[in-house]
């Protein structure tokens, strides 16, 4: 991987509905997104992949307070990005420290990634109100089993309204 040989050892997540596919989830995904600590990350991780072509030049997005930018990398969509607004729970999917504090490995080929846990992911899909990612990772969460109270946490932390809640 062009990011290992350029910076071994970058701390990096996916996040996002790539996170759910390479968990097991049957999802579609229009990109993979990609969460990193900081802009000079971003910027490292960008400049890794320089041989592909930028759809979005790094910038600051302060609607969304992140620095982003997106990769086409073999036809597929690759979002990086920090997002750098305070945050007192340790249950969000990209904001504070969640992701960092709850992913698992994922073996693809000869790497482990780094992935957020689907309770994180869940949480954020119920708030989003997206049935279509909401259902399949509610199914997939109870075949596979999950950590409850971080569940809790993170529908605390995003302010999941009640009726969604039932649905869990």
């Amino acid at each position: 991987m062009a990011l290992d040989a350029a910076y071994p050892g970058m701390d990096y997540r996916v996040c996002g509905t790539g996170a759910a596919l390479l968990q097991g989830v049957p999802l579609p995904a229009g990109d993979i997104d990609i969460l990193l600590a900081g802009r000079e990350e971003v910027d490292r991780f960008a400049a890794a992949l320089s041989a592909f072509p930028c759809l979005y030049a790094a910038s600051w997005l302060p609607e969304s307070a992140q620095y982003f930018t997106r990769i086409d990398v073999n036809g597929v969509d690759l979002e990086l990005s920090t997002v750098e607004r305070p945050a007192d729970s340790d249950a969000l999917e990209c904001v504070g420290s969640g992701p960092w504090q709850h992913h698992v490995l994922i073996t693809c080929g000869s790497h482990q990634v780094p992935v957020v846990r689907l309770e994180l992911r869940l949480a954020t899909e119920l708030l989003r109100d997206r049935p279509d990612r909401y259902d399949p990772l509610l199914d997939h969460l109870s075949t596979h089993g999950f950590d409850a109270d971080l569940l809790e946490r993170a529908m605390d932390a995003n302010a999941v309204p009640a009726h969604h809640r039932r649905l869990v």
